[in-house]
Order: structure tokens, then sequence, then C-alpha cells
């Protein structure tokens, strides 16, 4: 009989939290971070990814809907269909173990609705397999076709992958020298045609096994996150300012290319300043400065304009799925809306702390247009300084904008590059 440290306890309690209590995937197994369970984060994560898909599985097999005190059994189920429908766990493991669940969080009474729905699904797997499903809720699946009709099953089925784990490396070490490195630790990876100090493992790791991980050798940091430095190209005694920074990746990139430059990491979260100012420490960062304010405001600001300004804009995550399945199931509709009006707010704003002749780049984690190149179109429209400036690298498609799309190697990103006209 499982106890309470069972990895399938751990990954139920999670998914409970995600779907019930709408608290964030990365929340709910922070415990389990500290415990390091592989078993059950992989669990947690794989149910919340394919939670849609397990859902419409499940409802129809229930003579009746489950009482809201009982939608953990709901999820518990979801936990035993992932199993049986997506991981190579044997059957008899995934059905016998997950029923015993139940018993554990005090509703033995359960046993035989849970086992007789998971047999139901063990017996119809082909079945299942054969349909499609895209495993998004509808409201998205309707936004990504509408902005992608040709690649939208694509999109989809990148989001539904496991995203690699990719870093960069501090240039005072060298990609070649630290994946040598690596391989000394039986760590393989590969490099990125389009990050020059990036490496993606073959296998993900605890950070606490990179080399030197601990003296700032490296940075976890998916590849198209760290094209945001480049495209910035800070220089000598720039001043720049890093909006809503947390926690930190493209801050201490910029002060890696550009370690006599003068940075302000803005950020108005208290604990994701304490995750810069750490992640700063680690990198061995002198030349920024962390200041806590409100992006749409200017009570923190000393008037004095900036050399260029990376905006990393607040937005849907809708291309960083894979890494954050949770967002499938957290994000509404509504939510659309008020983080477009931030977005804007927060760039009318910072475009009057740049300089003329200045450059920001404005980034999201995002692939809805809505975001993206529609939010950079009516900023131009309304704002007669600005200027787009065309982004010429090998990756992405180009629109107003860059924008790139979940890939094997790499997340969807959006960018552009605005100019303040002298």
């Amino acid at each position: 009989m499982p106890d309470k440290n069972n990895a399938r306890v751990i990954a139920h309690k999670a998914i409970c939290e995600v779907v019930l209590q709408k608290r964030s995937l990365s929340e709910a197994l922070f415990p389990v971070n500290q415990l390091d369970i592989s078993f059950a984060k992989s669990l947690a994560f794989g149910s919340i990814r394919f939670y849609h898909h397990l859902n419409d599985i499940i409802t129809p097999r229930l003579d009746k809907p489950l009482e809201k005190k009982n939608l953990d059994l709901h999820c518990l189920m979801v936990l035993g269909a992932y199993q049986i429908i997506y991981t190579d766990i044997s059957r008899h493991a995934a059905i016998n173990e997950t029923v015993e669940v139940a018993k554990i969080i005090d509703k033995t009474w359960a046993k035989g609705l849970i086992n007789a729905i998971l047999r139901g699904i063990d017996r119809d797997q082909k079945v299942i397999l054969d349909s499609s499903h895209y495993s998004h809720p509808s409201w998205l699946v309707k936004k990504i076709k509408k902005d992608y009709p040709e690649n939208y099953e694509n999109i989809f089925i990148e989001n539904n992958k496991q995203a690699p784990m990719s870093i960069r490396v501090h240039p005072s070490i060298g990609r070649e020298n630290y994946k040598k490195k690596l391989m000394g630790q039986n760590i393989d990876s590969y490099s990125s045609e389009i990050s020059e100090q990036s490496l993606t493992l073959r296998e993900a790791i605890s950070v606490d096994k990179l080399p030197d991980f601990e003296k700032g050798s490296c940075y976890v940091q998916d590849v198209s996150a760290q094209l945001a430095g480049y495209l910035m190209s800070p220089k000598k005694n720039d001043s720049i300012l890093d909006a809503c920074c947390a926690p930190g990746g493209k801050t201490t990139h910029l002060a890696e290319l550009a370690p006599d430059s003068e940075i302000i990491a803005l950020d108005f979260d208290e604990m994701r300043l304490k995750r810069v100012r750490e992640n700063l420490t680690r990198m061995k960062v002198k030349n920024v400065k962390v200041v806590s304010g409100d992006a749409t405001k200017k009570d923190w600001w000393n008037q004095k304009k900036f050399d260029s300004i990376l905006l990393d804009a607040p937005c849907t995550g809708t291309g960083v799925i894979r890494r954050h399945p949770d967002i499938k199931l957290l994000r509404k509709p509504k939510d659309l809306g008020q983080i477009i009006e931030t977005q804007s707010s927060i760039l009318e704003n910072l475009w009057t702390m740049l300089k003329p002749g200045g450059k920001l780049l404005y980034a999201t984690c995002s692939i809805l247009k809505e975001e993206n190149e529609n939010q950079i179109n009516r900023f131009l429209e309304k704002t007669s300084d600005a200027k787009i400036e065309e982004i010429n690298l090998s990756w992405g498609f180009k629109t107003t904008g860059s924008q790139q799309l979940p890939h094997n190697n790499h997340d969807g990103f959006y960018y552009a590059q605005l100019v303040k006209q002298i």
C-alpha cells in the first residue's frame, strides 16, 4: 500500500492543486523540488499536459457527475488514465497503485469506481489513441487555428511535448570548453545555431550536476529567450532598462554582453526580485541595480532617459506551454484582454523614458497575434516617433517583428525592435 511519500500520492496532490485550487504547477510541486522525486514530477506534468484529453475520456464514463467535495477523485482518474494512455508503465501498476491512492486520501469507498473507470480506459486504449485530440482548451484551439491556419497542428503537437533543457554558457568559459566539461561528467549536449552561447542537454538534469553552476558557469534558459541579449546588442557605457525582468535570465545576459553598461532591472514583485538578486549574485554581476516598481508608472524613475529598453512584456505564455502545461488550465479567455491592456500601458509608459535614437525591444513568450504583431501595429499607428526596425536573423518568420513558433529545440517567442526617431 502506498504511503504519503508515494510518487502517485504526491502527483495527485499537485494535480488537485492546479485543477481545483488554480495554483501553478511549479508552486504545487515546490516541496517535491526539495525532495527531487522525479517520478512524481513526471506524473504530475504529464497528467496536466494531457488533462483536456484525459478529461474528455473520463467524463462520459461516469454515470453521474461527481459532487464538488469529490472532485479530487476526478483528478485521481486523470492520473491513472495518463499512465495507461501516455506512458509505458505496466497496466497492472498503473491501475492498482492509483486505486490504492483512494485509501490514502480517506476515500476507500471510491476504490471500486476508480478501478472500473481505469479498466474501461485500458480496454479502449487502442481506440482512444487512434482518435485525434489536441488536448488544449477550446478557446485556445480556436485562437491558434485562426492565427496559424497552416501551422496549428504542429503547434499543438509541439506544445504537448516535454521541453528540452537548454543552458547559456558564460562567455568567459566558452561553449566548446563547457561542452567538454559536460562530456567529462557523461552529460551529452548539442550546440544551437541561433545562439552562440547555448547548449541543449540530451536529457534534463538537476542544476547541481552542472559543472560550477553555483559559481556562475551557466544559466538555464531556453534558446529563444537568449536571443533578446543579442538583439539588444548592449554597448559599453549604455544606460539600459530591463523591464519586467524577473527572474533575471535576460538581465544577466545583458550584463555578460556589456559588463561596463549600467543596467536597471525593474519588477514589481518582491518575491520574484529576490530570485533576480540571487541570480545576479550567482553570476557575479556587478553592473545591475535592482529596482522595485510598476512598469506602467513613473514613480520609480529618476527622469534620466535610457539608451535602450528591454520590455519582456507580461503575456499569456502560450509559447512556453510545453514548459508550463498548467497554462492550458489556468489561463482563461478573459485574461487575454487584461494582458493586452497592460502590455499597451507599459509600452506607452516606457517609450517616454527612451532617448531619441534609442531602441526598445518588445518581447513576449506568446504566439498569439493580439499580444504580438497586432499590439505593435496599434502602437506604431498612434506613436509618431516610433519606427520598427527589421530583424534580419535566420530564425523565425517575419511579420511586424519576428515570431518564433514552438519547435523541438526552442520555445515560441516574439520580438519587435522599435527605434525612437530623432
